[in-house]
């Protein structure tokens, strides 16, 4: 048995300017953390022929081509299997379509896994760009590239976006002590709803193409405020750091109509009034997880609570997509 796992992750700052419609004009910078939240990925053979799928639905088929989940298909294909018998089963610490890019990290695990069941090998970054080109290039999924980078490398990672395609990472150059602070003060809260980012990204994906003004005006600001972002976690300034946190949530809400909802407009005002210094939803908007840094994390905490919105508490993950079991 091969059991593989990818860690989850957190965007903190330049989220957007990781999708080829940006970056192959103007270049693409984000920061993103992963944390210790997974997903796993189970590989064995059994005994029959067959190819044995275990997700939220459960597969059973002859050949790649009539697998239904388009990634599961697309990373089989990559394995050129003559006579199929391998069965495979995901399991997840957080729901899929909550903003902290499962996706991305099913993917990278899905693959790891395969190539260690059948004793091949594959570098990160080669990792991390196989799982972009099935997502963006296969399945023509209108997201970027940040999730499936960040589970493959984990830590807390800046990348830039060449106009190529070419994807530089850089671990942040954090001290202990600014570590520390942000395991302290960065709190994730669940809002319970749930919503798909490619739809989302999609309006992104037009306007970008099309070269709206607004938009890529919009992306451009991002962008800065995502270096601003390293610059101020670099030199220890958290406090700088969640203020940039809420002028990017507050730029990313213009972007499209469905970034934000009444809920967690009313729930973002409650806690920026109650310790939090600013903050955003993770991922495309929409639903998912909001992410604060805090003053007062107590005061933050009760806040939240008082409105049944479930913290998550996390640490970082430093060791990225990984088999855990062979």
């Amino acid at each position: 048995m091969i059991i593989a796992r990818s860690p989850l992750r957190i965007s903190l700052g330049g989220g957007g300017t990781d999708v080829p419609s940006y970056y192959e004009q103007h270049e693409g910078f984000l920061l993103a953390a992963a944390i210790n939240k997974y997903v796993y990925v189970t590989v064995i053979r059994p005994f029959v022929e067959g190819i044995y799928l275990k997700y939220s639905e459960i597969e059973r088929v002859s050949v790649v081509d009539e697998v239904r989940h388009p990634i599961f298909r697309e990373s089989l294909k990559e394995l050129n299997l003559k006579t199929p018998q391998i069965e495979i089963t995901t399991l997840a610490d957080i729901p899929s379509g909550t903003g902290l890019g499962s996706s991305g990290s099913f993917t990278t695990a899905l693959l790891k896994g395969l190539f260690a069941h059948y004793k091949k090998s594959i570098h990160t970054k080669e990792l991390a760009e196989l799982a972009s080109d099935i997502e963006i290039n296969r399945l023509h999924e209108p997201i970027g590239k940040q999730d499936q980078f960040i589970s493959a490398f984990g830590g807390i990672t800046e990348f830039t976006f060449r106009k190529d395609g070419e994807v530089e990472t850089h671990p942040l150059k954090l001290s202990v002590d600014t570590l520390h602070d942000l395991e302290d003060n960065l709190l994730l809260f669940y809002t319970g709803l749930s919503r798909s980012a490619s739809a989302i990204l999609k309006d992104q994906v037009v306007k970008s193409t099309l070269r709206d003004r607004e938009m890529l005006n919009s992306l451009h600001l991002t962008k800065q405020l995502g270096i601003q972002s390293k610059e101020a976690l670099v030199t220890g300034n958290t406090i700088l750091f969640g203020q940039l946190m809420d002028e990017h949530w507050q730029r990313k809400k213009s972007r499209s109509k469905g970034m934000t909802n009444d809920f967690i407009d009313e729930a973002y005002e409650a806690a920026l009034n109650n310790g939090a210094v600013g903050g955003k939803v993770v991922g495309a908007g929409g639903g998912g997880f909001l992410m604060f840094y805090a003053s007062d994390r107590e005061r933050l905490r009760e806040t939240m609570k008082k409105r049944n919105i479930e913290e998550v508490r996390f640490a970082f993950d430093f060791e990225g997509t990984k088999v855990i079991l062979s």
